[in-house]
């Protein structure tokens, strides 16, 4: 038999390719309804690839080749957290509807992509109420996640998680334990984690324990918190390497990011926490002018070659989504 491992979760980031950061140089938010969008197209194939995963591993539970989900029946095996932009949900809403009809999570990814570290307290709020607002009125059902722009939670903007409780958010997922000169807080736990929330005057992390992540300490735990989910690293030389998901994923060959994922799981018995952008499995968009080589090569590499390695990797590793896992773990305190 095939002990159990870790929930693995599975998210993308909902947003068109000129509205990334790395973009901003040459594009401004006054220009995007200007512009023709290929989120609807990018939007279907990336549903269109998580359903056919779906009828891969009914395949491989049917004949024995791994346990069924212990969240789920063995028919749907593959769900996804959409960490959705209200800008994009105002214009389509069908497809936020569809997203969630085709049993995903419905989050939120603010509403316009301003990085957190742009923002006043007050700007923080108000973007992250009207995109939750959005979101919850189309999906008919509460928003629980967020994720930042970016990555854009850092140990200068941790006054954010505040207001996320504030507003009735359950859990985030944009503090990054790495080095990167945009974002990342190289110091945070590598696996899911509490974060004790006390009123402004400091924060405290506390990971939880190992596949169940049951909370340590689970009756102080019943303050105020807000649960964090990093993507992926691993611990390589002393350092923390991006195996999530995104650019990262691109520049690695996807033998390596199955391999490092499994590893994960088996060897540190930790859940594997990958993100994609709808965009990087379209190698046909537009190429921006102008850019810097740093932009340049952080958007455009390798793009041709996305789809078939994520093909690949829903084929190797079964998903859910961070509801599912939150749910499966008796997280909701």
């Amino acid at each position: 038999m095939i002990p159990p491992r870790p929930l693995n979760i599975f998210s993308v980031d909902l947003e068109d390719y000129f509205m990334v950061t790395a973009l901003e140089e040459k594009i401004s938010r006054s220009k995007w309804a200007e512009i023709d969008c290929r989120i609807e197209r990018n939007t279907h194939r990336i549903l269109e690839i998580l359903d056919n995963a779906v009828a891969f591993d009914r395949r491989r539970v049917s004949e024995g080749l791994c346990p069924p989900a212990p969240h789920t029946s063995s028919a749907k095996r593959i769900c996804a957290t959409f960490f959705c932009l209200g800008w994009i949900a105002e214009r389509y809403p069908h497809l936020i509807r569809e997203i969630q009809a085709r049993g995903h999570e419905i989050a939120s990814h603010g509403y316009d992509h301003r990085m957190v570290t742009t923002l006043s307290p007050a700007e923080f709020r108000e973007d992250i109420r009207k995109s939750k607002a959005i979101l919850e009125d189309l999906a008919g059902e509460r928003v629980l996640g967020y994720r930042a722009p970016s990555y854009s939670i850092t140990r200068q903007t941790l006054w954010a998680l505040e207001i996320l409780a504030d507003e009735g958010y359950v859990y985030d997922s944009s503090i990054f334990p790495v080095h990167h000169d945009r974002y990342g807080i190289p110091s945070a736990p590598r696996s899911p984690f509490a974060i004790h929330l006390n009123g402004g005057q400091g924060y405290e992390f506390f990971p939880l324990n190992g596949a169940s992540c049951k909370p340590k300490g689970s009756d102080s735990l019943r303050a105020r918190f807000l649960l964090e989910f990093p993507v992926s690293t691993a611990k390589l030389f002393g350092q923390n390497i991006p195996i999530g998901g995104g650019g990262y994923f691109r520049l690695l060959p996807g033998v390596i990011t199955q391999w490092a994922l499994r590893r994960l799981n088996v060897k540190e018995n930790l859940p594997a926490v990958f993100f994609i952008h709808p965009w990087e499995i379209d190698p046909a968009q537009p190429r921006v002018a102008g850019l810097s080589p740093r932009s340049r090569f952080r958007h455009y590499l390798n793009l041709h070659s996305t789809e078939s390695k994520l093909i690949g990797l829903l084929e190797k590793i079964p998903f859910s989504s961070f509801k599912q896992f939150i749910e499966h773990n008796n997280l909701l305190i």
